[in-house]
Formats: C-alpha cells, structure tokens, sequence
C-alpha cells in the first residue's frame, strides 16, 4: 500500500480488500473514505466533510480531489468490494445471524428536487434503480421474529 496506514483497526479491516484495487492509489482512497463515514462528523455524505476540509471552500483541497477521484473517475468494482463485506458480517459472531435474530443494514433513496435539503445530491437511488438527485439514509436495526428495533435505540 501507498500512502499512511488507515487509523487504528480499521487499516487490518481495510487490508482485507486490498486484492480488489489495483493501484495504490485506489488502495489509499479505500482507506481515506472508510475514515471519513466512520469518524463522526456532521455531514459525512459530502466530499469535503469525508476529507476533512471545509464546505464549499474545501472543494479544492487536494484530498477531497483525490477523494472525487476515487468515487468517480477510477477503475473499481463496487459490487467486488460489498460482497466481501457481507461475508465478513456473515462470518463474525457478533454480527451474524443467530436463533436470537439479525442484524439488519438498510439503505433506501429517496428523490428530492432542488438542493435547500442537507445532503441532497446526486447520488445511486436504490429504489429507482438509477442516479439522480436524491438523498440516502442508511438504518440499523435488529430483528428477530416478534420484533424490530433501531440499534440507536433502546428497545
């Protein structure tokens, strides 16, 4: 890998996708933009919180370029990268399936016309099965078969 290790335990998490970029520099944006959806932040759906910088005038910061790059312009397979990710949920026993329940993770897109909604973009809606100008939710839950509840929440 090019470029500094990803923080803390998420760089052996990183690693196990490495086989799925060819470049270096696809390894790194991997890296760079599982940080940015973990750490908290207020509106980690745009480019410029993922990298750090500042709305609008961050926009040219050359980590939200390379950041833009990475989602836009370079050569990966999304679906070669989730499909592992399911596995690795699958695989370990505090998130895999169990007689006691599930755990769920749910994304849903919902159109939105205009801008003045945060975190309205263009971006993949599920739903409509095409990109458009939407805003994505993702929900955790837990569910067995009497019940469901958010994770953020106590039942």
């Amino acid at each position: 890998m090019s470029g500094p290790p990803a923080p803390g335990p998420l760089e052996g998490y990183a690693a196990r996708f490495d086989g799925l970029f060819s470049t270096p520099a696809q390894r790194r944006g991997f890296r760079e933009y599982l940080a940015g959806l973990l750490l908290p932040r207020d509106r980690n759906k745009t480019l410029t919180c993922l990298a750090g910088t500042e709305p609008v005038v961050g926009a040219q910061h050359p980590a939200v370029q390379r950041l833009q790059f990475f989602l836009s312009e370079s050569t990966w397979d999304h679906e070669r990268v989730n499909s592992p990710r399911g596995e690795l949920l699958l695989a370990d026993p505090a998130t895999a399936p169990h007689p006691g329940g599930v755990l769920v993770i749910h994304d849903s897109g919902d159109r939105k016309d205009g801008k003045a909604t945060a975190h309205v973009g263009r971006q993949w809606l599920g739903r409509l099965g095409k990109t458009d100008n939407g805003i994505v939710t993702v929900t955790t839950f837990w569910a067995d078969e009497n019940f469901y509840y958010p994770l953020h929440a106590v039942p």
